[in-house]
């Protein structure tokens, strides 16, 4: 099961770390930690993506800012409780991880694959300059019943491919991990930034061996 859960939930990235840890939680005497690692773009912008460490595959207390680093493993998600609402935190969980001198192309810097199913309906719309974009949320299963919920956004024929798309279809998508500042007005109405992670879809296919 843990080999399959590794195959249907692959990423990799390589980028410049530009926080240092910080304790998030422990298991079984394990403490897990998150970093935010900034990945370049091909243009002049990057996005900057946390990723949850455990402190047996590295020195959580050391600073390692500035440098360079290759992580791989899985896009998990979290349901964290907040003031009488649910939260989806995104980040990626690291099996392996090591510091790099070499930050490589940028097809290699940031990759992701997910095998999974649509659980709620798709939203298509149209841009004020008539771009095609459609959002996704995947259910990637994990072992013992546990499933990750990861947002995707397509755009172009990929958009209009997938608006078709009923709950429970069986998917497959490849892309990068993307982040993306927005403002959200609280209840007392001030604005705040937040930022939001999704899979910035590059192709996605329909596994036609099952109906939906």
């Amino acid at each position: 099961m843990v080999d399959k859960v590794i195959e249907n939930n692959r990423v990799s990235i390589i980028g410049e770390i530009v926080s240092k840890f910080e304790f998030s939680h422990e298991v079984f005497g394990e403490g897990f930690y998150i970093v935010n690692v900034s990945v370049n773009r091909l243009s002049d912008s990057a996005d900057i993506i946390p990723i949850m460490v455990s402190e047996r595959l590295v020195d959580v207390k050391k600073d390692y800012r500035g440098c360079t680093v290759e992580a791989s493993g899985q896009f998990r998600s979290f349901n964290r409780h907040e003031n009488n609402k649910n939260r989806l935190l995104l980040s990626i969980f690291a099996r392996e991880i090591e510091f790099t001198d070499n930050a490589g192309e940028y097809a290699k810097t940031n990759q992701i694959y997910l095998d999974g199913y649509v659980c709620k309906p798709p939203v298509y719309r149209k841009t004020p300059l008539g771009r095609e974009i459609a959002d996704l949320l995947i259910a990637v299963n994990r072992p013992y019943g546990k499933s990750d919920y990861i947002p995707c956004i397509t755009w172009g024929r990929n958009a209009r491919y997938c608006s078709r798309f009923e709950v429970g279809c069986h998917i497959r998508v490849w892309g990068r991990i993307q982040s993306r500042e927005y403002t959200k007005k609280t209840d007392n109405g001030e604005s705040i930034q937040k930022v939001a992670y999704e899979v910035s879809v590059s192709k996605i296919e329909f596994v036609d061996n099952e109906e939906c």
